[in-house]
């Protein structure tokens, strides 16, 4: 077996909540969606440069209160950009972390968790 990637699936309730988070705000692009007919809970792939993020909003795909980890360049940048912004209901900090990493957690408005990571050292050498 070969492992290709990973793609994890959030619970979402709230589909113009879910625009104006990960679209608006973060910067991610809607690759497709899916309901089975008109008024209907949606599923849809979403990405930011190699991050794919599943969303749903079908009872039983995923628990709120998801945690997703992501390795990534640039986070000091990307938190500007974020604050810029003037989200209404997050403004995530910029921290340093105990295993050496700037690290931007945002929450989004399903409880679900993202983590920005750079490691400290790929930064410093920059």
């Amino acid at each position: 077996m070969k492992l290709i990637n990973v793609v994890p699936v959030l619970r979402i309730f709230d589909y113009d909540k879910t625009i104006e988070f990960y679209v608006n705000w973060l910067g991610f692009k809607i690759d497709w969606e899916h309901r089975f007919e008109e008024n209907t809970p949606v599923y849809m792939q979403v990405s930011l440069d190699d991050i794919i993020l599943h969303l749903s909003e079908h009872h039983g795909d995923a628990s709120p209160g998801g945690n997703v980890f992501v390795r990534c360049e640039g986070v000091k940048e990307f938190h500007k950009q974020l604050i810029a912004k003037k989200y209404k209901y997050n403004r995530p900090g910029l921290e340093e972390t105990f295993y050496c990493s700037w690290c931007v957690t945002v929450n989004d408005p399903f409880y679900n968790k993202i983590s920005f990571n750079e490691d400290i050292d790929k930064v410093e050498k920059l």
